[in-house]
């Protein structure tokens, strides 16, 4: 049975359903991080309804065993605190089930909680926090349990490492559940900034109209981080930073920014909108990527010798469609770089022609910019040339700032998880990737993934490998930044 959209310019909270959750993965480094502190953020915010939280892994607790886990977790991550009320109210909705247990158990728990609950309209919602390669198991453990129905099901990324895993593993979730009933998260899409670019695009006459190939010259997503693959190392080689971060993240982003303004705003329209990005994105060409390794990854621990995994990558890409045609747009993400950052920058053209002077300044500084802040600031940014001040026609680069902080609204601010999984509860696919999309984006990769160009070495602490400036040349890369952000 198919969800109904939801109208995400609402202000009204939609009322929920009692809700049984089944973490799998619970005592996982994610869990521990970001899902326990983000349900009891979102019971302390008053967004949960009646709620109870089964978890399940492979380590052997009990009940109060899982709920000192999760209390250390939360006093440890939880950004409010953890008022005793509150925690005592948290702590007796939290219970716990070996996974190996089967199927069969896993099933009378989650009777035994909806029965707590004392509604015959309980809703499931199924989080799997485990690795890729044990999804399929956990998938096909919920339809021998029984428990698709009334379901909903989060998937973590990446969703497949190529067209033929993705395909295999929709497949295998089609086979029990419906795919309006499946959410495949992705937390960059979940920040304030992400629906900001919807605001910021399709309410803004002054913006909405230059948004095309006529006043665009390229556009950069660019998110370096400076954190090592700490211990993902067994994840991550057989990953990289392309499966791990361009398709699952970075390529999502795009869609957001790329996407034809929708009929509606409503799940549906938005996902329709951004999957005709991803049909129209070309295939990605070897030679438009330049892939990196940091010195020293080849001594850490769990790396194959002589490894090819890349820990940085850098590409070209364009989209085939009459709003994009001839716009390039560059990515880049890579593990142990000079800083972490999440931006989208967006290069207006030039004018044609200009009637100022040699050594005016005019040009000096690069195009104009339109910056988006990624981060959990959540800041935007356009630049411009305007005259300095004094005698003659000496110009500068200037820039208006905004950041969320200014709004005085920071309190209100979900984190991603915490948003991506009330609209889950909720049934609203808007910032989740369905499966075509998802489907499309591989196959797009394809020509990458048969014929990766070879890793190139860079420095730890750097901004990648040199390879990368002729990548984008005669354009530049917009971080690291000349002027800093203005602190609020």
């Amino acid at each position: 049975m198919r969800a109904e959209p939801r109208d995400i310019s609402s202000n009204l909270i939609s009322p929920l359903r009692p809700q049984v959750m089944v973490l799998f993965g619970a005592t996982g480094d994610l869990a521990r991080r970001k899902l326990l502190p983000g349900l009891f953020h979102l019971a302390q915010a008053g967004l949960l309804p009646d709620y109870r939280i089964l978890g399940t892994s492979l380590d052997d607790l009990d009940d109060d065993g899982f709920r000192a886990f999760a209390h250390t977790a939360l006093e440890e991550f939880a950004h409010n605190g953890v008022p005793d009320d509150d925690w005592d109210d948290f702590r007796h909705r939290l219970s716990f089930v070996h996974q190996s247990s089967g199927p069969e158990c896993l099933a009378e728990r989650v009777a035994d909680l909806e029965r707590e609950l004392g509604s015959d309209d309980v809703a499931r919602l199924h989080y799997l926090s485990v690795p890729p390669s044990a999804s399929i198991e956990v998938v096909e453990m919920l339809g021998k349990a029984g428990l698709a129905e009334r379901a909903r099901i989060i998937m973590e990324k990446p969703f497949g490492t190529d067209l033929r895993s993705a395909r295999q593993l929709n497949n295998a979730l089609h086979a029990t559940f419906d795919e309006s009933q499946i959410f495949r998260i992705d937390h960059f899409l979940g920040k304030e900034a992400a629906l900001n670019i919807l605001a910021f695009r399709f309410a803004n006459g002054l913006f909405e109209p230059i948004w095309n190939r006529q006043h665009i010259a390229h556009v950069q997503i660019d998110v370096p981080e400076a954190l090592s693959i700490g211990t993902r190392m067994g994840f991550y080689e057989r990953t990289g930073a392309y499966r791990d971060m361009v398709v699952t993240h970075l390529f999502q982003v795009l869609g957001f920014m790329a996407m034809e303004p929708p009929t509606a705003l409503t799940p549906r329209a938005i996902s329709e909108e951004k999957d005709k990005v991803f049909r129209s994105l070309s295939p990605i060409e070897p030679s438009q990527v330049v892939r990196g390794q940091y010195d020293g990854y080849l001594e850490e621990p769990g790396v194959r010798p002589h490894s090819e995994t890349e820990t940085f990558i850098a590409l070209r890409c364009e989209i085939d469609n009459w709003r994009w045609a001839g716009v390039p747009f560059y990515l880049r993400t890579g593990k142990r770089m000079a800083e972490g950052a999440r931006i989208i920058s967006i290069a207006f053209r030039e004018p044609p022609k200009s009637m100022f002077p040699l050594g005016s300044g005019v040009g000096a500084h690069g195009p104009d910019h339109l910056t988006f802040d990624l981060a959990d600031a959540s800041r935007l940014s356009l630049s411009f040339y305007g005259k300095r001040p004094g005698p003659g026609m000496r110009l500068d680069k200037q820039s208006l700032q905004f950041s969320l902080h200014e709004t005085g609204r920071t309190a209100d601010v979900l984190e991603a998880y915490e948003r991506l999984i009330y609209d889950a509860m909720l049934g609203d696919h808007t910032l989740f990737s369905s499966a075509a999309g998802i489907e499309d984006l591989w196959e797009r990769s394809q020509p990458l993934l048969d014929n990766p160009p070879p890793v190139r070495p860079y420095p730890p602490g750097s901004w990648g490998p040199n390879a990368m400036h002729q990548l984008i040349a005669p354009d530049a890369w917009r971080l690291p930044f000349e002027r800093a952000w203005r602190r609020p």
